[in-house]
Parts: C-alpha cells; sequence; structure tokens
C-alpha cells in the first residue's frame, strides 16, 4: 500500500476536521497516562505529552521555536504561552493553519505564535534560523522522515535543540523482523516505525548529536483503546465520510494497535553541535 502524499494528507485533515476535533480534541496526538487505569481525560493527557516532551528541552526566553505538524496549534499555543519564546508552527493543513491562527488570537498570542502553510520536506526557512526545532507525531506521516529530519538540522542554529515524539519499533524476544511484520501487518502502510537504534544513527547521519530517548508507550498505549471507543461512537458522522468497510479498518486498526507490544512510543532529543 503506497504511503499518502503531503498534498493527500492535508487534504484529509481539511476533510475530517470536525471529525478529527470530537475524535482527539484539541491535540493530535497521543496521551500520556501514569495510571492507564485511571480516570485522566484523554484532553489533560493530551496536554501531559506535550508537557513531558517540553520539558526535555533546554527552552530560555527568547528562543525561536519551530512546529512542524503543528494541528491546530495547542502545544505551540501552551508552549507559547508558557515560555516567552517566539513559535512558528507549520502544516499541510490549510484550515489547520487557518484555525490555529484564529486559536493564538483568542489566547493573546498571536504575538509570538503564528501557523504558517509549509512542507516540511522543503521548509521555506533560512539556514540557522530556529533554536529549537519540535516535531510531535508529525514524522510518521512524512515520505521519508529522514528528509524531514534534514531540512529540521538545516534551520537548527548551531547549538540548537530538536524534540520529537514518534512511534517507534520495539523488538521482542523474536527479534526484529518479527517484530516489524506484525506492525507492518496492522498498519497496512499507514505508519512507517523504526526502532530507536535505527533513530539515533538517522539523526547522526542529518548532523545531530542525539541525546535523551524514552519509549513512553506504556503510558500512551490507552490513546488507542481510548480512540476506538470515540470513534465507534462517531459511527454515524463518520460513515458521511468514509464506508463501511473503512470505518471497520480504521477501527480494527485502533484496536491492533493497541494490542500490540512490538509498538512503542519514543520521545527523543537531539542536539545540533556547534
Amino acid at each position: 500500500m503506497t504511503k499518502p502524499t503531503p498534498d493527500e494528507i492535508g487534504q484529509g485533515y481539511d476533510a475530517f476536521a470536525d471529525l478529527l476535533d470530537q475524535l482527539c480534541g484539541e491535540n493530535l496526538h497521543h496521551g500520556y497516562w501514569d495510571d492507564p487505569s485511571g480516570d485522566m481525560s484523554l484532553d489533560e493527557a493530551t496536554n501531559r505529552l506535550t508537557d513531558r516532551l517540553s520539558g526535555m528541552l533546554p527552552i530560555r526566553a527568547g528562543n525561536r521555536l519551530l512546529d512542524i505538524g503543528c494541528g491546530i496549534g495547542e502545544p505551540a499555543i501552551r508552549m507559547g504561552t508558557a515560555h516567552d519564546i517566539m513559535v512558528t508552527g507549520i502544516s499541510i493543513s490549510e484550515r489547520q493553519v487557518e484555525r490555529a491562527n484564529d486559536r493564538a488570537l483568542k489566547a493573546d498570542v498571536d504575538d509570538r505564535v503564528v501557523f504558517e502553510y509549509a512542507d516540511a520536506m522543503d521548509l521555506p526557512f533560512q539556514d540557522e534560523s530556529f533554536d529549537l526545532v519540535w516535531a510531535l507525531e508529525s514524522l510518521h506521516h512524512m515520505p521519508d522522515r529522514w528528509t524531514a529530519l534534514r531540512e529540521a538540522a538545516r534551520v537548527l542554529r548551531p547549538g540548537g535543540w530538536l524534540a520529537l515524539g514518534d512511534f517507534l519499533l520495539v523488538p521482542g524476544p523474536d527479534g526484529a523482523p518479527a517484530a516489524a511484520a506484525r506492525v507492518q501487518e496492522v498498519a497496512k502502510g499507514v505508519l512507517s516505525v523504526v526502532d530507536v537504534d535505527e533513530y539515533r544513527e538517522g539523526l547522526r547521519a542529518v548532523g545531530l548529536v542525539p541525546a535523551e530517548a524514552e519509549d513512553v508507550g506504556e503510558y500512551t498505549r490507552t490513546t488507542w483503546s481510548k480512540a476506538a471507543a470515540r470513534f465507534e461512537d462517531l459511527r454515524e458522522q463518520a460513515l458521511q465520510h468514509i464506508d463501511e468497510a473503512q470505518f471497520e479498518l480504521t477501527l480494527s486498526r485502533f484496536r491492533g494497535f493497541g494490542a500490540e507490544p512490538a509498538l512503542g512510543y519514543v520521545l527523543m532529543t537531539a542536539r545540533k553541535p556547534g
């Protein structure tokens, strides 16, 4: 199965904006639960994941941060509110960019948090123009995550930091090939997943020095079951956009991802030398 092109991904987010709001809330990424059996809401848990990753960055007043795959802007606005920094978010969904800028205006941070239409594979920014680059659950959408990371490294200033959250291949006792085959069977081309060693090698190849790396899959896995339950509740609305077979396939993927121990979730940082 061929991965969607950037234009197709952007158009998909545009077409399903209302459904995604109800499915994912303000954050189009996973949540973080210290206690998966607890009663923390999905919205609270997704904000916690933002805070967990931002806490791995040495954020300083006056920094410029690039948010690659900004969604409707919640993580960027959250960081722009908490820190005295300038944030630029990018998305290939025109509707997401419009909504994110509206939300920044309402949050009264539009003087330092802005959103633009741009492709992470070919960033429209000068070399060494950001102190921090942020990619939370966006790199698995890229036709080539290493090209996107090379662009991220290009726009980072020497001494700057990258933070990312992404799905992770976690080889078990049966080894990486078997684990990868199971994940690929569930994903059917939707997720492109690598293990932590390959991630480190890829970061080094684009000129970055890997720092922290933590598999937090046990704390994020609850997201899949909550997403499946919400999606089931939204069946009638979803069937206005997709047919019954696609709905059932998507639902089965949510359930399959939640039950697959080889699918982890990594939070990583890397530094540009200088």
